[in-house]
C-alpha cells in the first residue's frame, strides 16, 4: 500500500518515520545512560562501542544542529548517571537543598557534554566517501575526550577508554593509553554505524593481531610488604572536634596492629595541619612509626601561603613529604566566580595550595610514588612524570584517597578502575589506601589481587612486586605528551573536512 509516495509496511510506521523515531533526542539520553553501564562497578566493555555506534549512526544521518543536540544529550545521560554521587557530597555533607544539588550535577554534566555536542555537530558536516566520515567522526570523538581531559584543568572522569580495562582493547594500554583506546573504539563504533564493513573488518583484524603484541615491558624489582589502613571514619564525623580523639585512637590502633614494612594511611586521615596537633597525639603516631615507617595523610603549610594536601613520612631517616599538585575543582580549589557556591557547602580546606614536592619515597628497595586521590586520573601528567627519571623512576604507585564524601556505591569502583588503567599503561603495581573503600592491591597487569570490603575498618596486608622499565606509552608521553594523539585527531578529520569544504564550494558555484 502506498500513501503520498511513501512505502508503508503492514502494521507499522512508514520506514523513514520509523528511522526518525530511532533518532529521537530522548533516546540519546537513554543510550547515554546505557553507556555508563560499560564502566565499573559492573563493567560490560562491549556496551561502550555499541552505545557509541548508535550515537554515530543517529548523528551522521542528521543535520549538524540536530547531531550536536544528540551528542549533547548522550553526554548528559552518560555523565549525569556516572557522576550522580556528587549529589551526596553536596546534599548529605554540604547541606545544600536536594533540588540545588541535583541541578548542580545536571549542570556539570551538561557543561562537560558540550565537548561531545561540538564533536557530533562537526561530524555531521563531514563529506566524502564513507571511510572519511568514519575516520572523521572517530577523530572528533578523540578530540572531545582529549579536550575534556586537558582544558580548564581537565575532568576526565569515566572517559570512554576506561571501559576497556577488561576486554580485547586492554592490550593496547601500554602502547597508546586510555585516550588512544578511546579513539580506537570510536573507529570501530563509527565503522559499524556507517556500515563500512571493510574498515570494520580491518579494525577487528587489528584488534585480533593486537592480542599478539609484546606484553612485558617492565621487569620485577623486588618485593615489599605493605600495610594499607582503612579506618572507615564517616565523613560527617571526620571534622567533628568532639570525635577527633576517638578517631585518632582508632587510627593509632590500626597503625600499631599493622605487620608490613611500611604502613600507608588514606588521604587527609588527619584532617588538620600536622602542626596544629597536640604534641601527645603526634608522639603516639611517631611511636608507632618506630616499629615501621608510616606514610601519613595530613596537611602542611599555613594560612598565609595556603595548606597543602600532603603525605608525610614518619619513621624514616630523611624527612619526606609529598604535596598534591592536581587539585579537584570546587572541593580543593575554587574556580573564579564560584566562591559563593563552595562557601555555601562549608567544605573544610576548600581552597588549597598546590604541592611542589613530587619525588618518590625510597623504602625497602622500592621507590614509592604517591598519587593523592584525583591525581591518578592524569596519567599523562602526574603519573608519567614519576617515570621520566631513569634509575630514580617509581617502582610502585601509591594512591591515598578519601571517597567518603561520595558514599560507597559506584564512585569507589570507578576510582579503582582508573588505578587499573594506570597499572596497564605503565606496568606498575598500584596500592590504594582509602578511608571507606576501595583499599586494594592492583598488580602491573591491572588485576585486583586483594581488596578490603567497603565501609569496614581494617588493615589490608599485601606484598607488592615493584617493577622497573618503561612501556612505549610512557616513553612517547615523556617525549611529546598527548600531542601525538591531538595530531592523529587532526589528520583523521582532515579528509572529511576538505571534502565537505569542496562540496560547499561546488554548491555555491552551481547556484
Amino acid at each position: 500500500m502506498r500513501s503520498a509516495g511513501v512505502t508503508l509496511r503492514q502494521g507499522g510506521l512508514p520506514a523513514p518515520a520509523r528511522l526518525a523515531a530511532l533518532r529521537h533526542p530522548l533516546l540519546a539520553l537513554l543510550v547515554g545512560v546505557l553507556h555508563t553501564g560499560s564502566f565499573a562497578p559492573s563493567p560490560a566493555w562491549w556496551l561502550q562501542p555499541l552505545a557509541l555506534a548508535w550515537l554515530f549512526w543517529a548523528a551522521l544521518q542528521s543535520r549538524p544542529r540536530r547531531a550536536a543536540l544528540l551528542g549533547g544529550l548522550f553526554g548528559i545521560g552518560w555523565l549525569a548517571s556516572g557522576l550522580w554521587w556528587l549529589y551526596i557530597s553536596m546534599h548529605d555533607f554540604g547541606h545544600l537543598p536536594a533540588a540545588v544539588s541535583a541541578l548542580a550535577v545536571l549542570l556539570l554534566a551538561a557543561f562537560l557534554s558540550l565537548y561531545y555536542a561540538l564533536a557530533l555537530g562537526l561530524s555531521a558536516r563531514l563529506s566524502g566517501p564513507p571511510w572519511t566520515r568514519v575516520l572523521g567522526a572517530a577523530a572528533l570523538w578523540l578530540a572531545a575526550e582529549l579536550g575534556r581531559a586537558t582544558l580548564l584543568t581537565g575532568f576526565p572522569w569515566i572517559a570512554s577508554g576506561y571501559a576497556h580495562t577488561q576486554g580485547p582493547l586492554a592490550v593496547f594500554a601500554p602502547w597508546i593509553g586510555v585516550y588512544g583506546i578511546a579513539g580506537l573504539s570510536a573507529v570501530l563504533a563509527a565503522a559499524l554505524a556507517c556500515g563500512v564493513w571493510r574498515l570494520l573488518g580491518a579494525g577487528l583484524i587489528l584488534v585480533s593481531l593486537g592480542q599478539m603484541l609484546p606484553t612485558e615491558f617492565t621487569q620485577p624489582a623486588g618485593a615489599l610488604a605493605v600495610s594499607l589502613v582503612q579506618p572507615n571514619i564517616p565523613q560527617d564525623q571526620k571534622f567533628d572536634k568532639d570525635r577527633f580523639d576517638d578517631n585518632l585512637n582508632r587510627l593509632s590502633a590500626l597503625v600499631e596492629s599493622a605487620r608490613g614494612q611500611v604502613v600507608i594511611t588514606p588521604e587527609s586521615v588527619l584532617p588538620l595541619p600536622l602542626a596544629w596537633l597536640e604534641p601527645t597525639s603526634v608522639a603516639r603516631l611517631q611511636q608507632a612509626a618506630q616499629q615501621r615507617p608510616l606514610l601519613l595523610g595530613t596537611f602542611l603549610g599555613n594560612e598565609q601561603e595556603g595548606f597543602v594536601n600532603s603525605l608525610v613520612a614518619l619513621g624514616v631517616p630523611q624527612p619526606y613529604d609529598y604535596g598534591k599538585r592536581h587539585l579537584l575543582p570546587f572541593g580543593e580549589f575554587i574556580p573564579p566566580g564560584f566562591h559563593w557556591f563552595v562557601r555555601a557547602m562549608r567544605i573544610p580546606m576548600d581552597d588549597q595550595a598546590h604541592g611542589t614536592h613530587q619525588r618518590a619515597l625510597v623504602l625497602g628497595g622500592q621507590r614509592l610514588r604517591p598519587l593523592i586521590c584525583y591525581e591518578d586520573l592524569f596519567g599523562e601528567d602526574v603519573v608519567a612524570s614519576a617515570l621520566d627519571q631513569g634509575e630514580a623512576s617509581a617502582t610502585v604507585f601509591v594512591n591515598a584517597s578519601n571517597l567518603a564524601w561520595f558514599g560507597p556505591r559506584m564512585v569507589q569502583d570507578q576510582h579503582l578502575q582508573f588505578s587499573q588503567m594506570r597499572a596497564l599503561e605503565f606496568q606498575r603495581p598500584v596500592v590504594r589506601a582509602t578511608n571507606t573503600g576501595a583499599t586494594a592491591l592492583v598488580d602491573h597487569e591491572g588485576q585486583v589481587r586483594a581488596r578490603l570490603p567497603a565501609e569496614q575498618a581494617g588493615v589490608l596486608e599485601v606484598t607488592v612486586q615493584g617493577r622497573r622499565g618503561e612501556t612505549p606509552y610512557a616513553r612517547w608521553l615523556a617525549a611529546a605528551g598527548l600531542w601525538p594523539l591531538w595530531l592523529v585527531a587532526v589528520l583523521g578529520v582532515l579528509p572529511g573536512w576538505l571534502a565537505g569544504r569542496r562540496n560547499r564550494r561546488d554548491g555555491r558555484l552551481m547556484r
